[in-house]
């Protein structure tokens, strides 16, 4: 059984070390010019990883440091994944082809090594970066499918690997990691149907939706099943495990492909069928959450109320029916926001959820106009941290101050404090010196379908010995990278 590993413990005030790009260093040996990938370094395939934390050396094309230029700059997602990843496993046996996806991940690296690069499943690595123009990050990604062109050597044999690439790419000003992440998705489908190298810039009025058409479609798409759910799992930073995660949903338009949730929570609001969507998605959660207890996973599932709900007393009464009918362990996340609208009855309908046992989360915390007499009447558990604020820790003067005081606060009022928005070892580290309790981002695992959600866990409870809840122990080097 793997050693525990803890995090780094860094005295208050420390300054944080420079961040190092793991698995690079100067002395590695290169790729060969013929792509041979018999020879790199393996990893478990355990769960996404980050590769390149961003760095302050100068970026390997602009010559620039990490100090960005005046004017528009991009964020830029790519999701790259491995079209006969099926045949290949066929030919190569399962735990080879487990390992494809990091074998891809290093060489992109080489070819690219500005990018931070991590697995987001099997067959599918995962790219950001930050770019001047959307022609430079479409020439980086034309670069990694050129390099992928000619049959590499696996373990002495050649193979051709077949990539499709999705690219969502948003100003930096205005960049939402999940929307992002959802865009980049929408984009690898279409990839895939038609054979092509698809960006979305997410900077376009034509890329939003008709809501008044969305509005009419939405009831036919619950009834013909076209809603699915992603979760996104929340880290234990102490105990270093997965305790519990949020449910997301997801549209899957038979025409339109994925729409995002931005473009149609709002609309089911409106339309008034923000209720039958929420209580189907609690149904699925608990349904889903009988699936894990299967597994072996005991976790909670979070799904999102919308504020709408709180003052909804028909869809309180049912809710807290289904809910304790299940006896699941089901978390509600809500806004401030929320509250605000109609306190009175809001804080009295989510005292009736606590009561049956649900764990109640505040959301988005510091996003709005925060209340400290409202937050000291809520029955919540746990205060989640906005990512405006963690997103940009470790290179702020302010935010750092902000969410040590917030994690004090949430503490002094008995609730866990989760960082949303976690992307970088740095960040990580930085929240444990703070004594974060639980932290979610990309750096753990970006939203993820069901079934890749079961195996994200499967593979991580493979490192543990102890059963329960899947172990997020990481090797020492992770724990340092930052």
């Amino acid at each position: 059984m793997s050693a525990r590993i803890e995090p780094p413990a860094f005295p208050t005030g420390t300054p944080l070390p420079a961040t190092a790009a793991p698995g690079v260093s100067e002395g590695r040996t290169p790729v060969p010019a013929n792509g041979n990938l018999s020879g790199r370094r393996r990893r478990k395939a355990e769960a996404p990883f980050v590769r390149n934390a961003p760095k302050r050396s100068p970026d390997a094309h602009s010559g620039r440091g990490d100090r960005r230029p005046e004017g528009r700059f991009w964020r830029i997602l790519v999701l790259c994944q491995i079209d006969n990843f099926t045949t290949l496993r066929r030919h190569l046996g399962r735990p080879r082809a487990d390992k494809l996806a990091f074998d891809v991940a290093d060489r992109i690296t080489e070819l690219c090594p500005h990018v931070r690069i991590g697995t987001a499943a099997r067959s599918t690595i995962e790219i950001a970066f930050e770019r001047d123009s959307c022609e430079a990050a479409a020439a980086d990604v034309d670069r990694v499918r050129s390099a992928f062109q000619k049959p590499v050597d696996l373990d002495g044999e050649f193979y051709q690997l077949n990539l499709q690439f999705g690219i969502a790419a948003a100003p930096c000003s205005e960049s939402d990691e999940v929307r992002l992440a959802e865009a980049a998705e929408s984009a690898l489908e279409q990839a895939h149907a038609e054979n092509r190298v698809v960006m979305l810039d997410l900077s376009r009025a034509d890329l939003a939706f008709d809501k008044l058409t969305l509005m009419r479609e939405l009831p036919r798409a619950m009834a013909a099943g076209e809603m699915f759910l992603q979760y996104q799992p929340k880290v234990h930073v102490r105990r270093q495990e997965i305790s519990s995660a949020e449910a997301l949903v997801r549209w899957e338009h038979p025409v339109r492909g994925l729409i995002l949730p931005s473009d149609f929570i709002s609309v089911a609001e409106q339309a008034g069928e923000i209720s039958a969507l929420t209580l189907w998605t609690l149904r699925q959660v608990i349904a889903d959450q009988r699936t894990l207890a299967g597994d072996g996973q005991d976790l909670t599932l979070f799904i999102n109320i919308s504020g709408v709900l709180l003052a909804d007393k028909a869809f309180v009464e049912e809710a807290c029916e289904i809910v304790s009918n299940s006896e699941a362990k089901i978390g509600f996340e809500i806004t401030e926001t929320a509250v605000i609208r109609d306190p009175e009855s809001a804080i009295r309908h989510l005292n009736r959820f606590a009561e049956i046992g649900v764990t109640l989360a505040i959301d988005d915390y510091g996003a709005g106009l925060s209340s400290l007499a409202y937050l000291k009447q809520l029955p919540a558990k746990e205060l989640k941290i906005d990512k405006m604020f963690v997103m940009q820790l470790t290179s702020s003067n302010r935010d750092p101050l902000i969410v040590r005081s917030t994690i004090d606060l949430a503490h002094a009022l008995e609730m866990e404090v989760v960082a949303e928005g976690v992307e970088t070892p740095s960040a990580l580290a930085l929240l444990s010196v703070m004594g974060c309790d639980m932290v979610q981002g990309f750096l753990i695992s970006r939203p993820l379908g069901f079934d890749a959600f079961r195996q994200f866990l499967a593979d991580d409870s493979y490192f543990s010995g102890t059963g329960g809840n899947a172990s997020f122990i990481r090797p020492e080097s992770f724990w340092k990278r930052a």
